[in-house]
């Protein structure tokens, strides 16, 4: 052995360090009513305006937030990263992210982009999503006006960096939705029966790998809504951030936004965001918004949200104002939405009722099933201080 070196046998026999110490002085204790919701960043809302990929060189401009939401990485969202591609006719431009789903609506132009899964021609109105990519991804122009093509580009890179993770395996395969087949399908909807009563005009981009949730990705989820001349879309709201792109707007089309409601249902000192062709705005978390559209022209939106993610988790929570008016009116508050359609509510909870009774694990508080419990040991009812718990409403 060498003068000096270490002794291997002397190394591991070494007794290891106790940590208790050290780990109490990072732990904190909080009083729960008064941090149970924690005041955090907000979520502003933001503009990120078309005039970024209609000149200059190609290159990337990021929607980056991360100074709004006291992050320390690029983020435009907690969980999303949205960013323009601007790509001359005739070059290309290389994108990168650590993430397990990403996706590129074309704004304008006409190329390509080449990633380890092959080579995806596009046109102006497509959409596809890629799943996690080893390596950088190329694009390139064929033409467009403005000089080149855009790309409206948005990942969920920002939740990988939160979690601390890379992805380790791909949740879906590559997959396109064309101009044409979106523009068909919200055709035929339109001239479905009882179209003229629904709340919008849109068609939601589902995924063969995705059959509960139905969305984008297990992560995002996009909506092509349409906004006829001289109407409104009243206001609705969910737990998800949209991250919205005026795919086509003449002046005056706007969406108003309010964390609240007044009793007849009217948004708040409500927020106005012009929508301008081929721009992106933010649309924070659980405010009511309603889409308006005083123009001539069909306007067009492309929300891009983590709501794949919310979907799966039962927690999106998407609600409509008139039907939230009604129940106000008839004195009910529904504490989820999530995937209990207004028809459907009575019976799931009937549904929901008669399975834990079937099991002999129906807790209740009035009439209203609290949990189909189980007890620890070997099942069946509730027992000593499992059966009180389950008795008593819970926050």
């Amino acid at each position: 052995m060498a003068p000096g070196a270490p002794n291997a046998a002397a190394s591991a026999a070494a007794p290891k360090k106790i940590l208790n110490e050290e780990m109490q002085r990072r732990a904190e204790i909080h009083e729960y009513t008064s941090t149970a919701n924690p005041p955090m960043a907000l979520i502003p809302v933001k503009a990120h305006l078309p005039t970024l990929h209609m000149e200059g060189p190609s290159r990337i401009e990021t929607f980056d937030l991360r100074e709004h939401l006291q992050v320390k990485y690029a983020a435009t969202s907690p969980n999303l990263l949205a960013a323009f591609i601007r790509v001359c006719t005739g070059e290309s431009v290389k994108s990168s992210a650590h993430a397990t789903s990403q996706a590129f609506y074309v704004i304008r132009g006409n190329g390509s982009s080449e990633s380890e899964f092959g080579i995806t021609e596009w046109a102006e109105g497509d959409l596809f999503v890629l799943p996690t990519t080893s390596q950088p991804i190329e694009h390139r122009a064929t033409g467009g006006a403005f000089g080149g093509a855009a790309l409206y580009w948005v990942s969920d890179e920002p939740l990988m960096r939160y979690l601390g993770t890379l992805p380790e395996e791909a949740k879906f395969e590559p997959t396109m939705w064309t101009r044409t087949a979106l523009l068909d399908r919200v055709e035929e909807i339109r001239h479905e029966p009882g179209s003229t009563e629904l709340n919008r005009c849109g068609v939601l981009l589902g995924n063969v790998a995705c059959p509960q949730t139905k969305t984008l990705t297990h992560v995002l989820w996009s909506l092509l809504n349409s906004l006829a001349p001289k109407t409104v879309q009243r206001p609705h709201r969910h737990n998800s951030v949209a991250l919205d792109l005026a795919v086509h707007a003449l002046p005056n089309v706007y969406t108003l936004m309010s964390p609240q409601l007044d009793a007849e249902g009217n948004l708040v000192n409500p927020v106005r965001v012009d929508w301008v062709k081929g721009g992106v705005f933010v649309t924070p978390p659980g405010w009511w918004h309603s889409h308006h559209n005083e123009s001539d022209e069909m306007a067009w939106v492309l929300p891009m949200q983590d709501a794949g993610l919310y979907t799966y988790q039962r927690t999106l929570d998407i609600r409509f104002v008139d039907e939230e008016v009604r129940n106000a009116d008839q004195g009910r508050i529904w504490g989820s939405s999530f995937s209990l359609k207004r028809k459907d509510r009575h019976a799931s909870y009937n549904d929901l009722r008669a399975t834990a009774e079937d099991h002999g694990h129906l807790a209740t508080v009035g009439d209203c099933p609290l949990k189909a419990y189980r007890a620890a040991e070997g099942g069946g009812r509730p027992r000593g201080d499992d059966a009180a718990a389950a008795q008593q409403p819970r926050e």
